[in-house]
């Protein structure tokens, strides 16, 4: 039985840099955030959408992901009804996932909102990636169009580190590149021998 690890941090924490090196060490990964992003295509997902936010939300029949973004991120009871639409599909399309790797030892569903979402109750482990504050805001800052403001209010609709740390088997600090790479390798070696 193939075991399921989630992992996750807060934005900017570098779940996706934890991420790349799992896959490179030859582990399937995967990443629910695009995935998500692909299902809201979907037809029927983006009915449930507009049925829920209208059509202001929408740009030349798609979906427009900031508008959407900037409306849930203020209004968490928005938020809540559209992660009662995206996160069944999501689940249903991670368990498919799952059934195309069942050769390996273990996989890894990267997830921002694995606890928010109660989806690590689906998990064997949890991997929490952490950084300082600062930095978590410099990287959204430089990643994305966006101000600091915004980055602020989407950290607080998620979970603390603290919460986060307290329900997690291990935690990467994720602090430079160099020191990442090596809380990987090191990781990897435990969980191959579980």
């Amino acid at each position: 039985m193939t075991k399921i690890i989630g992992l996750t941090g807060g934005i900017g924490s570098g779940k996706t840099t934890v991420a790349k090196l799992f896959m490179d060490s030859g582990i399937p990964v995967y990443i629910a955030d695009d995935e998500a992003k692909k299902l809201t295509d979907l037809p029927e997902i983006t009915e449930q959408i507009r049925t829920v936010f209208g059509s202001t939300v929408f740009e030349n029949g798609k979906i427009n992901r900031q508008k959407l973004a900037v409306i849930v991120f203020n209004e968490p009871e928005l938020l809540k009804k559209l992660n009662a639409i995206i996160h069944p599909a999501v689940k249903k399309h991670f368990e498919n996932w799952v059934s195309h790797h069942h050769e390996a030892p273990f996989v890894i569903k990267e997830t921002a909102i694995l606890f928010e979402s109660g989806s690590y109750m689906d998990c064997d482990l949890v991997i929490t990636v952490t950084a300082p504050l600062e930095i978590r805001l410099q990287r959204v800052l430089e990643r994305d169009q966006t101000t600091r403001e915004n980055v602020l209010k989407r950290i607080q609709n998620q979970w603390t580190d603290e919460a986060r740390n307290s329900k997690s088997d291990f935690i990467i600090h994720n602090l430079d590149l160099d020191s990442t790479k090596k809380q990987v390798a090191d990781l990897l070696k435990k969980l191959t021998i579980q």
